[in-house]
């Protein structure tokens, strides 16, 4: 298959064998086929074969051309055709054969000054055959004898300059002046022409999903500059990869080959927008197989954000760790104090969207939920310790372990003064002990309190006391059972009388006999006492009495006694 060939396949979105040919090799390609007579172009051929129904003519190529039917037959000057003549023709398309499609062209050369000045006026292309080489340019014969300057040959050199010679070029007139019979002429201006014709024709080939090969220009903060063949494209920095790239500079440097993917195309602006990480699978393709939720993964935290943490599980693949998943605490802390960018964690998936691109991911579950053996740690009556990490109007807050917090009542701070802020007594980050009250697993709730762990006047005063003693007490409260008597300042007993009076009337039944009868009753006239405590007035309010300490209880703080005989 031949180059043209090649390139019309390429331009329909069609592999060619040579699939590591970049665009513009096939660009430079397709612009020498044009110099030297491609398509809607003037090209030289000689007529190889004449039939009925086609006039075949070789250019040059592999493959023939064939005249299109209205010119079948004739020279420009109208006569039959036969094999060998020469022909100017231009190359239209190809036909389903694969020869060229061909159609005669004629380059006016003119013939009288007043042709020239026509073409000069609208600057219509001409024929030119190149005569000589002269001081300063090229002579040439436009139907008249013209000088085409050096600088407008198109040539590099001299000796490029002369193999022009008795070649017949395509020109433009620049100068003309009829009185003095000169004429100017440039073939450099066509051949511009013609080459931005081709490098338009050549833009218009180019397809969005195309793959082409190109070389890194420019690298700048958001993206990279590649050229495709004679044409700048930007490669944005989001489709260089499908992990996250910080800058260009971290993938591609000036001077870099690579394939990219054309992805769209302003043909208005002339805009080209390209894709590196196209030409790879889509790693979010395997999301849904490969995570699910529930299972616990590692990657690398990526970056912080005020509202969560990245995490990438793998590359082109993030996760998001909202600030709500990072701990259990109550007090919301700022990612960046938790995890760190380029920190391995492991983390909890706990929802996947793959049509989103979004997983959810928790960090705290990953390390386990303190509150499942908080009844354990905690029970009721144990004592914690911990610093306070909340004062609120109400109460204090103090940290009993990572996750877990408790509540110490306004109320329950201190047994000497009222308060009227916890602040009064505590501070931030102060430590304190105190003892668990109340834990509420289902509300995630531990009451504490600070001043249940003070000592009272009950304990110092039952540590230095024990049953069996006779201590003296005043009566603060009597009822036909029961009296409340204070032993000291802020310490009280009770004194169960229902219990005395049933045990002692029982053995007084037991031991009955008419001289204790006698007895009785002669304490009861003589006393004016209780019948049923011989030998004892009546307890009364505010009257101290002497009393037997039967159990003393330091856990419940309390004090039982009798009326001592």
């Amino acid at each position: 298959m031949d180059q043209q060939n090649n390139f019309d396949m390429a331009s329909e979105g069609v592999a060619t064998p040579a699939e590591d040919t970049s665009f513009g090799d096939i660009l430079s390609r397709f612009e020498q086929e044009r110099r030297a007579g491609g398509e809607n172009q003037a090209l030289d051929g000689t007529v190889v074969a004449v039939t009925p129904e086609a006039v075949f003519v070789d250019i040059g190529r592999k493959m023939d051309g064939v005249l299109a039917s209205a010119d079948l037959g004739k020279t420009p000057g109208g006569a039959e055709l036969k094999i060998g003549d020469k022909l100017q023709v231009m190359v239209t398309g190809r036909d389903s054969s694969g020869n060229y499609n061909l159609s005669l062209i004629v380059v006016e050369r003119p013939k009288d000054w007043s042709s020239l000045e026509q073409a000069f006026a609208s600057q219509a292309v001409i024929a030119a055959t190149v005569t000589e080489a002269v001081k300063g340019g090229l002579r040439v014969d436009v139907g008249v004898p013209a000088f085409l300057p050096a600088s407008r040959t198109a040539t590099r050199d001299a000796v490029e300059m002369e193999k022009l010679v008795g070649q017949e070029i395509q020109v433009k007139i620049i100068e003309l002046n009829t009185a003095e019979e000169n004429v100017v002429v440039d073939r450099r201006v066509v051949l511009q022409e013609e080459e931005r014709q081709a490098k338009e024709q050549a833009f218009q080939t180019l397809e969005e999903g195309a793959v082409v090969h190109g070389t890194v220009k420019t690298l700048m903060d958001f993206g990279a500059f590649i050229d495709v063949g004679g044409f700048d494209g930007l490669l944005h920095v989001a489709d260089m990869a499908w992990h996250r790239v910080s800058k260009p500079s971290d993938m591609l440097k000036a001077g870099d080959q690579l394939d990219v993917r054309i992805l769209k195309i302003n043909r208005g602006t002339r805009k080209i927008s390209l894709g590196l990480k196209q030409l790879l699978p889509d790693p979010w393709s395997l999301v849904a197989d490969r995570y699910k939720v529930g299972d616990r993964v590692r990657g690398t935290v990526s970056r912080t954000t005020d509202f969560g943490a990245f995490v990438e599980l793998e590359p082109g693949v993030e996760g998001l760790i909202h600030v709500s998943e990072l701990s259990w605490s109550k007090k919301q802390r700022k990612p960046s104090e938790i995890v760190q960018p380029g920190e391995t964690v492991e983390v909890v998936v706990l929802g996947v969207n793959q049509g989103d691109k979004r997983i959810s991911l928790g960090l705290k579950q990953a390390l386990g939920d303190p509150w499942e053996h908080a009844l354990e740690k905690f029970p009721v009556g144990a004592m914690a310790e911990g610093p306070i990490v909340s004062l609120q109007k109400f109460g204090a807050f103090m940290k009993l372990a990572e996750g877990v917090e408790g509540m110490i009542h306004i109320g329950d701070i201190s047994q000497e003064k009222r308060l009227e802020h916890p602040n009064e007594m505590l501070k931030l980050g102060q430590v304190v002990k105190a003892e668990v009250l109340e834990v509420d697993r289902e509300r995630r709730r531990i009451r504490l309190g600070m001043k249940q762990l003070e000592p009272t006047s009950a304990d110092e005063y039952i540590a230095g006391h024990h049953p069996g003693e006779v201590v003296n007490g005043r009566v603060v409260e009597s009822s036909p059972v029961r009296l409340k008597v204070e032993l000291g300042e802020g310490v009280y007993a009770h004194c169960r009388l229902q219990a005395e009076e049933k045990s002692e009337t029982k053995a007084r039944r037991e031991k009955l006999d008419l001289s204790s009868m006698t007895a009785m009753l002669s304490a009861h006239w003589k006393l004016g006492s209780n019948p049923d405590q011989p030998g004892q007035e009546q307890a009364r309010n505010g009257q101290i009495r002497s009393f037997r300490i039967l159990s003393l209880d330091p856990a419940q703080k309390k004090i039982e006694v009798e009326l001592a005989r």
